[in-house]
């Protein structure tokens, strides 16, 4: 599908800056979204979307009529995978690269945004990087325990800019040699949407979505693609145990990643069962009302450690996806145990209060106003590696100048958040 050419001049004959965003699944586009939008309203930028990945597969939802459905123009759809199952990502990584690259050599962008730890991800910041235009990584410093923990890194060493959701994050990418000047803590963007009062009504998602329950847990169940042996088993154990429960669950279809095929086969078992509601996938804003309304999240999914808790609702975190993840006192962990996940939807956290650890809701308004600034634009696309040392007295790191003793330039310990 063809593209509209960047335009030629912006207000008063002045160029315009050109913002291409990248988005591959339903749940990074729910990140840019709020940015895009923001970006979309001022005259001095203009965008472009390249809609790649899950968001091309019908039997994911082929979501990016979700992004059409949003009011975004400017959208160039890539199939970047056949759509079989267990397409290996390394394919999918080189198919993606040859895509934007293409895209990119035809319409060159000066700034590619990308979000978290997709190939789709890495694939944007390996073009941007090869191209010599400027790459800036949304939620980088993040880390988990999957080999989207691996990805996340390399996109940030790729990145010349990085917009974090906490100071934890940026510390974590001082560590790995970013430098202070790069990095800006602006909160997670999907908080900006989350906190707003433009979502839909709970009876507005029941009747959209045909949800006949009344009260209901979310479970959402992604593969860990450095732990394929043994899925069958184990994702047969988390389904044995929702279903030996008495809650109501609104079930969504796993990612792409290797081994999906295996958790939605299982899944597909729980149609017909009237206690469940299986969904390919729901619009972001929806998904928000419903997860601001649900008893509790339960699976190995980011939302259940990190949106999840923003509205206070507890979560029953599964296995080993999101180990290291900053941990609230509303998560309770547990391995693919049958008795374990029982024990946890019994004993689940009440009252609890909602926690503001990943912003406040201000994150596209932060990110632009660093757009706005001509230091930003004149960041250099050749990238140095900052090196650290660890301060005698504080046990904390501190950037060094090279040639300048700076001991202004301490870094917080982890744990200090903004």
């Amino acid at each position: 599908m063809s593209v509209d050419a960047w335009s030629p001049s912006g207000p008063a004959g002045q160029s315009r800056r050109r913002v291409l965003f990248v988005t591959g699944t339903r749940a990074d586009f729910g990140k840019l979204k709020p940015l895009i939008r923001e970006v979309a309203c001022r005259e001095e930028f203009e965008y472009r979307i390249f809609a790649t990945g899950m968001h091309m597969l019908s039997r994911y939802g082929l979501t990016v009529n979700e992004i059409y459905r949003s009011g975004f123009d400017h959208i160039y759809p890539y199939v970047n995978q056949d759509g079989s199952v267990n397409t290996q990502m390394d394919l999918v990584l080189a198919n993606t690269i040859q895509g934007l690259g293409h895209f990119v050599r035809e319409f060159p962008p000066d700034l590619i945004v990308v979000h978290g730890d997709r190939v789709e991800t890495l694939a944007g910041a390996i073009v941007g990087a090869l191209n010599n235009t400027l790459v800036a990584h949304i939620e980088g410093g993040e880390i988990s325990g999957t080999v989207d923990e691996l990805i996340r890194h390399a996109v940030s060493k790729l990145s010349h800019l990085h917009f974090v959701a906490n100071d934890d994050a940026r510390v974590r990418l001082m560590q790995m040699g970013e430098t202070c000047e790069s990095i800006s803590v602006i909160g997670s963007p999907d908080v900006d949407v989350m906190l707003s009062d433009s979502l839909p009504s709970m009876d507005e998602v029941r009747a959209h979505y045909d949800i006949a329950f009344g009260h209901y847990g979310i479970l959402l169940y992604h593969p860990v693609t450095t732990e394929v042996a043994g899925l069958r088993e184990r994702i047969a154990t988390v389904v044995s145990a929702v279903q030996r429960s008495d809650w109501n669950f609104v079930v969504l279809y796993p990612n792409n990643d290797t081994g999906s095929d295996v958790i939605l086969e299982t899944v597909l078992k729980l149609q017909g069962n009237s206690r469940f509601r299986c969904l390919p996938s729901m619009r972001f804003e929806y998904f928000l009302t419903l997860l601001k309304h649900a008893r509790a999240v339960v699976g190995n999914s980011s939302c259940g450690v990190r949106e999840a808790p923003v509205y206070g609702v507890p979560s029953v975190n599964i296995g080993t996806r999101q180990a290291n993840r900053y941990r609230y006192p509303s998560i309770v962990d547990v391995l693919e145990d049958e008795t374990s996940i029982l024990a946890a939807l019994d004993h689940l956290p009440r009252a609890i209060p909602p926690s503001f650890h990943f912003g406040r809701g201000q994150s596209a308004k932060l990110f632009v106003g660093s757009l706005q600034t001509p230091r930003m634009w004149a960041t250099p696309r050749q990238k140095q590696f900052r090196d650290m040392v660890v301060n005698g007295d504080q046990d904390r790191p501190r950037e060094i100048v090279p040639g300048v003793e700076r001991p202004d330039r301490r870094v917080p310990a982890i744990g200090v958040s903004q």
